[in-house]
């Protein structure tokens, strides 16, 4: 299989883009990557190790300044423009990555390479740990779509158990629908008219979840519109980021918290754990095709860990399974598709 990669899209670009294309070459033998960028500054940094990696040439970068769409349709020499246009007019490629622009990712996934049968929004779907061992959550959307109408959100429910399923090999993912309480009838008009709607699909749905229990690992994928999923992910991450430095400060204060500093290396676990290069990206699931969009910061395990998730969506066959439960449940509920 054939994974398109923009080279040129994130923080760290192109050298920790190509050395997790590198590491992931070496890990899944069934996996082919195409580098997409400016090709003399990849062949430099690839300096002879190109073995099932490709480049296709492309001079321009989209940045985060761009305005998206604009983008996507101006720049068409841009190492994103070039790995979309692959992407929909290859068979061979079965999906793409990219650390690059959010708005410019989503924005060429809807234009480029469109939705799946039956699917009214593609939601973009990201990954947190939790407090227990080895468990993670899924936060379903995550930022792609700030308005949303129940329909919107029982796809979103849709396609995250689908896709906790496959990543986590968990049957029946317990999925819960974000709310400021846990009983039925609290909330929004969009989140009490969606609860009814909810209990109808074949899924594991448990009812409302406080985004105090996001990381209890009590539920395995949280439903919410984009922009209350994009608040709770930074919040969450602000948090553990926070609590990490003043961890360290306190350890620092004096002479006998300094004795206590030597003990950090008891927190050496937890730190690796809320690790995001560990994790995979975030995939914009209803896509026609695979595209997983990574962190703008992402690093070379990053990169390589992205990639192999993209072939394991693949191989599990996430786009048919998606497909497949949203025409059950359209022909049984009868839900609107704008």
């Amino acid at each position: 299989m054939k994974i398109i990669v923009d080279a040129f899209g994130g923080d760290n670009a192109p050298i920790e883009v190509v050395e997790g294309a590198v590491l992931a070459v070496k890990q899944n033998k069934n996996v082919n990557i195409v580098l997409t960028g400016d090709k003399e500054k990849l062949e430099k940094i690839l300096s002879g190790r190109d073995e099932r990696v490709e480049i296709v040439d492309a001079k321009e970068v989209i940045t985060n300044d761009d305005q998206p769409t604009l983008a996507i349709r101006q720049k068409k020499d841009s190492s994103l423009v070039k790995a979309f246009d692959l992407l929909k007019e290859n068979d061979e490629v079965v999906g793409l990555v990219s650390a690059g622009s959010t708005g410019a990712v989503l924005t060429g996934a809807i234009l480029k390479i469109g939705r799946i049968k039956g699917i009214s929004r593609p939601a973009l779907c990201s990954i947190l740990p939790t407090v227990q061992e080895g468990k993670s959550v899924m936060i379903c959307d995550c930022g792609a779509n700030v308005d949303c109408k129940s329909e919107h959100l029982l796809h979103f429910a849709i396609m995250s158990s689908a896709y906790y399923s496959i990543m986590n090999k968990v049957e029946a993912p317990k999925v819960a629908l974000l709310n400021n309480g846990a009983e039925e009838h609290k909330g929004n008009e969009l989140t009490k008219s969606t609860y009814p709607l909810m209990q109808k699909l074949p899924i594991n749905f448990v009812g409302n979840a406080e985004a105090r229990e996001v990381m209890s690992g009590d539920v395995d994928v949280i439903v919410t519109d984009g922009f209350a999923g994009n608040v709770l992910l930074k919040a969450t991450e602000g948090v553990a980021a926070g609590m990490s430095k003043l961890i360290k400060k306190e350890a620092e204060k004096n002479v006998f918290t300094a004795l206590g500093a030597l003990l950090m290396g008891k927190f050496k676990g937890l730190k690796n754990k809320m690790d995001i290069n560990k994790y995979g990206g975030a995939p914009f699931l209803g896509c026609k095709k695979l595209v997983v969009k990574t962190h703008g910061s992402a690093n070379r395990l990053n990169f390589c860990n992205t990639i192999l998730q993209v072939a394991l969506l693949h191989e599990k066959k996430l786009n048919e399974k998606i497909e497949s439960l949203v025409g059950q449940v359209q022909s049984k509920m009868e839900i609107k598709n704008d």
